[in-house]
């Protein structure tokens, strides 16, 4: 699998997906086409303190004619938080709960605040949601169905997962050089010691990622 500092770093608030001329499945967890995207490093807590390094979090972006791909690379320090009886035929509601990976998108810069949620756990289990944000409340569609995909990989002491999220009326096909915005997560660990780690801090009071004004930029490469 390939290691972070095989490409040069994104800037801090830009993360890059690059296009990939061949369709990849969800068991090419180290395919060479990888190694081309640069890596967005999940380091910090949704606060904007520093997380341990065994907690960190490495995704890397790969768009194609049909999907975007996201593959998640985590150290694996302390027992997993999983469902002891996973499923993977239907969207898992209440799967922030647990040990996850996540990305939000909002494909229309224009409107960060209705964007796209896609979540996938170390089991393979996964849900997608539809976003609309407000300072007052945040209205969820929980029936929404992107037909997104995910497969996971647990090793000794770390974990990886992919997710493809395919292009359709909801979330276009971008063009080259597109902007999106977008934001990713890991949540690790249980009780009073679970980390929420965001590549963009929300810098709320307590640990919340649904803030769409702090959200970076994805850049369609």
């Amino acid at each position: 699998m390939q290691r972070a500092d095989q490409t040069s770093k994104p800037a801090a608030n830009i993360a890059v997906a690059v296009y990939a001329t061949r369709e990849l499945s969800l068991r090419d967890f180290d395919h060479a086409a990888w190694a081309g995207a640069p890596p967005v490093q999940i380091t910090r807590y949704w606060s904007g303190a520093d997380a341990p390094a065994e907690r960190y979090a490495e995704a890397r972006l790969l768009w194609s004619e049909t999907s975007l791909l996201v593959r998640y690379v985590c150290p694996q320090a302390e027992p997993l938080v999983v469902a002891a009886h996973p499923q993977t035929e239907k969207k898992t509601i209440g799967l922030w709960d647990r040990d996850v990976c996540e990305i939000f998108l909002a494909p229309d810069p224009n409107v960060v605040e209705r964007y796209f949620e896609f979540e996938a756990a170390p089991t393979g289990e996964w849900i997608d949601l539809a976003i609309h944000w407000t300072p007052e409340k945040r209205e969820t569609d929980w029936d929404f169905h992107s037909g997104m995909t995910s497969g996971a990989r647990v090793e000794k002491d770390r974990i990886a997962i992919l997710m493809r999220i395919p292009w359709d009326d909801w979330i276009h096909k971008p063009q080259k050089g597109e902007r999106w915005r977008a934001n990713l997560f890991r949540c690790v660990g249980k009780g009073e010691t679970r980390g929420y780690l965001a590549w963009q801090p929300t810098r709320l009071p307590e640990p919340a990622f649904h803030l769409p004004s702090v959200f970076g930029w994805l850049h369609f490469q």
